[in-house]
C-alpha cells in the first residue's frame, strides 16, 4: 500500500485532475466517467441531462461532489489492485513454503472518503433520476434456502430424515465429541457465543432469529459452528467413511429393534450421500457449486441428526486445530480459532504471524468480504483478534451459552469419574 500512495502523483486521478483545472465543471464530470470507465456513454449522458435540470449552487455542489465520488473511486480501485497483486505474490510465497516479509504487505487502510457531501434532498433527487429507466430486476432468488428446502431435498433424493433430539442432550453430545477430539470448553464455547449470539440451537440458520424463529436465510450457515453447506459437503468427502463405521457400531452394540432400524436407514442415507460429495473433484469451488443444487442441499439437514449432527459440526473446529498443530501453533484461543474459521485456515494462522499482526485486515479478505464486515474493516489483524474476543464474552453472558458451559462442565466430571 506504501507503493500505493507513492505512485498516486503519476495515476490518471491525479492527471486527470491537473488536467481539468481549466475546464467547466460539467466537461470535468463527463470526462472523468469516461476515463474511469464508470459506465457507458449513458452514464455521461444521464449526469448531463440532470445537471440540466440544476440550476447555480445547486449544479454547482453537484459535479463538485460527484466529481470527488469519481477521484475518491479510483484511488479505492488502485488500492484493492494493490492488495490483490500482493495476496497472489503472497500465495506464490506459501506454495514455496517461504516466509514472508514486511513487503509482502499493503500497510495502509482503504482511502477514507473526505471530499464534499451532497444535500439529502439533492442525492435523493440524483438517485431518482439515475434509476427511473431501470427495469425491475429479475429476481435471481428473493429468498435463499432453508431448513424446509434443505430437509425437503434430503427426503427427496436420499429418503433422509434427521432425528432430532432435545437440545439439551444435543449438547452433551456436542460436548462429549468435542473433548474426546482435544478440543477445550474454552474454545468451543466462545466460537458458539459469537457464531450463534450466545443462544444458538442445533438447527440455528444464519439470519433466523434461533427462539423467535423470525428472519429469513441471509446463508446456509447452520448449527453451532455455522456451517455452510459446502462446509457440509466437504466434512462428508474427508469423513463420510468414518461416520458410516461409527455408525454400523451403534447399530450392532443396541438391543433395541426399532433403534436399529432408524441407524441402518441413516447408513443407507448416508451411503448416498457420500456418493453425492465424491462425485465431483474435492476442491473448495467444487463443494460450493454441488451446493447450490438440490442433491448437494441434501446432505446439510446431516448437521441436524442427532447422532451424526455433532460429529459433523465438532470436526471442523478439529480440522482448524490439527492444521495449527501442524504448522507450529498447538494451543489457539477460541478468538484464534475463529479467526481461522473467518478468514480462510491459512489465511487466519498467517495473520497470527509476528509479520502480519500490525497489517491491515484489507490484506487479507476479499474487497467485498472486507466492506460487508463491520468486525473485520478499519482494523489491523491483531485488533481483529482483540474484537473477536471481545464479541465472545460479551455473548457468553447469553442463556445458550451459559447453559453450553455447564454442559461441558457436567461431561468433563463424567470423564474423570
Amino acid at each position: 500500500m506504501q507503493r500505493n500512495t507513492e505512485r498516486l502523483n503519476n495515476e490518471p486521478a491525479v492527471r486527470a485532475t491537473r488536467f481539468a483545472a481549466g475546464l467547466p465543471a460539467l466537461c470535468l464530470v463527463v470526462g472523468l466517467i469516461v476515463l474511469f470507465g464508470a459506465g457507458p456513454a449513458h452514464a455521461a449522458s444521464k449526469v448531463r441531462q440532470f445537471t440540466e435540470t440544476l440550476a447555480g449552487s445547486e449544479r454547482t455542489t453537484f459535479e463538485k461532489w460527484y466529481f470527488a465520488q469519481i477521484a475518491h473511486d479510483a484511488q479505492v480501485d488502485e488500492y484493492w489492485d494493490e492488495i490483490e497483486e500482493k495476496r497472489a505474490a503472497r500465495r506464490k510465497t506459501r506454495r514455496r513454503n517461504w516466509s514472508f516479509r514486511e513487503k509482502d504487505y499493503v500497510t495502509t487502510y482503504p482511502p477514507s472518503y473526505t471530499g464534499p457531501q451532497l444535500p439529502g434532498g439533492l442525492l435523493k433527487r440524483w438517485r431518482a433520476f439515475r434509476d427511473r429507466d431501470k427495469k425491475p430486476d429479475e429476481r435471481r432468488e428473493t429468498t435463499l434456502p432453508g431448513i424446509p428446502d434443505f430437509l425437503a431435498s434430503a427426503l427427496s433424493h436420499y429418503k433422509f430424515e434427521p432425528e432430532r433430539i432435545p437440545e439439551i442432550e444435543f449438547k452433551r453430545r456436542y460436548a462429549r465429541e468435542a473433548l474426546s477430539i482435544g478440543l477445550r470448553k474454552d474454545q468451543v464455547v466462545k466460537i458458539y457465543a459469537l457464531e450463534t449470539g450466545g443462544n444458538g440451537t442445533a438447527d440455528m440458520q444464519a439470519g433466523i432469529h434461533p427462539i423467535s424463529g423470525k428472519g429469513r436465510p441471509i446463508s446456509s450457515a447452520l448449527g453451532y459452528a455455522q456451517l455452510l453447506s459446502a462446509n457440509t459437503i466437504s466434512v462428508v468427502t474427508k469423513h463420510g467413511r468414518k461416520f458410516l463405521a461409527r455408525l454400523e457400531g451403534m447399530a450392532r452394540r443396541t438391543s433395541d429393534s426399532k433403534r436399529r432400524q432408524r441407524l441402518e436407514a441413516k447408513i443407507k442415507s448416508l451411503r448416498a450421500m457420500i456418493r453425492t460429495a465424491r462425485s465431483v473433484p474435492n476442491r473448495w469451488s467444487r463443494h460450493q457449486a454441488l451446493s447450490r443444487t438440490s442433491r448437494g442441499r441434501g446432505l446439510h439437514p446431516l448437521n441436524i441428526d442427532g447422532d451424526i449432527g455433532p460429529w459433523l459440526q465438532v470436526i471442523k473446529l478439529a480440522e482448524l486445530k490439527k492444521m495449527a498443530e501442524r504448522k507450529g501453533r498447538p494451543s489457539l484461543s477460541g478468538a484464534e480459532i475463529e479467526l481461522m474459521n473467518l478468514a480462510g485456515p491459512a489465511t487466519g494462522l498467517e495473520m497470527l504471524l509476528p509479520v502480519a499482526r500490525d497489517k491491515p485486515t484489507a490484506n487479507f479478505f476479499s474487497r467485498r468480504g472486507y466492506y460487508r464486515n463491520t468486525i473485520v474493516r478499519g482494523k489491523s489483524a491483531k485488533d481483529l483478534v482483540v474484537a473477536l474476543d471481545e464479541r465472545m464474552k460479551v455473548n457468553l453472558q447469553q442463556r445458550g451459552s451459559q447453559l453450553f458451559s455447564r454442559v461441558f462442565d457436567e461431561i468433563a466430571a463424567e470423564r474423570r469419574r
